[in-house]
């Protein structure tokens, strides 16, 4: 926190300003967590639409990024992809409206060649950064219990451990900037995969003419259950796709984690075929969707 002095000579302490640039699926719920948590919230998007509503729950919508970034403490993207960060920090002018003593929060899903650009740029400014996407879809955005992945420098964890416990509910420290994203593309490449397989077995019992339920009521409680399999598999049997995790999302997700796989020399046999099947997914016309739409790219 911040302290000024009045007339009277009293302190009056103010709360950290946290710019929050993109507010879509994660970056609306996280801006509403970080004002509950008592911060001061500035919200922009490229779609002003889109952040309008965050004005009632007393968050203050700029027009533009460099407008939301000047005077923060915090200055937290979370955009669809590296390109957007790279625009909305440097075109935007947010990059350049940073206060030398503002750290940057860098919480998209951008792979490894951009967060390693996007941190070239904060150096260059003279800016601290951290690389810290979040593990957790729509849900978890809203009730702030997000696991938050930073890597960067130490120093800056006493400063952003508030910001993060704001919207997360585990923060996992990395000391170098770049594992933290590198660590995200692990984690999404299990969950796609996983999606990708309950999609397959699902469509694979209505296939052979039995009642999907029996497949999930089977493994339940077993070494293969897990939380995840009733959330997306019970999705899939009433087709509810309403999107926690868009198919567009994960589908440039997957491309990232390929790239990452090919550089790092590892066998993306598995890797292909989930983005073969979120390419299908998305030519469908279903990137909208819930990733577990996949289903409409295995059931014929």
């Amino acid at each position: 926190m911040a302290a000024s002095d009045q007339p009277n000579g009293r302190p009056v302490t103010t709360q950290p300003t946290v710019a929050v640039l993109g507010t879509g699926i994660m970056g609306a719920p996280i801006a509403r967590n970080l004002e509950n948590a008592g911060f001061a919230v500035r919200a922009w998007n490229r779609s002003h639409d889109k952040a309008r509503a965050l004005v009632s729950e007393g968050i203050t919508v700029t027009d533009t990024p460099a407008e939301a970034a000047t005077g923060a403490d915090f200055v937290m993207t979370v955009l669809i992809d590296g390109v957007a960060v790279e625009q909305t920090m440097v075109d935007g002018g947010a990059l350049e409206a940073m206060g030398k003593d503002a750290i940057w929060l860098q919480c998209s899903t951008v792979g490894i060649e951009a967060i390693e650009r996007l941190a070239e740029l904060a150096t260059q400014a003279n800016l601290a950064f951290v690389d810290a996407p979040v593990i957790g879809t729509k849900k978890p955005a809203e009730d702030g219990t997000l696991t938050v992945l930073a890597s960067g420098n130490r120093e800056l964890e006493p400063k952003c451990q508030p910001v993060f416990d704001a919207i997360g509910a585990r923060t996992i420290w990395l000391d170098n900037v770049g594992e933290a994203s590198k660590l995200k593309l692990v984690v999404n490449s299990w969950v796609l995969a996983v999606t990708a397989a309950i999609a397959e077995a699902i469509a694979l019992a209505e296939g052979l003419g039995l009642d999907p339920q029996l497949f999930l009521d089977t493994v339940k409680g077993s070494a293969t259950d897990n939380p995840f399999l009733h959330a997306k598999g019970g999705a899939t049997i009433t087709r509810n796709f309403a999107p926690a995790f868009p198919t567009d999302g994960a589908y440039k997700d997957i491309k990232l984690i390929r790239a990452a796989a090919q550089a790092a020399g590892i066998n993306e046999d598995l890797i292909t075929a989930v983005q073969k099947k979120l390419e299908r997914t998305v030519q469908k016309g279903h990137g909208e969707k819930d990733m577990a739409a996949m289903f409409h790219a295995t059931a014929k």
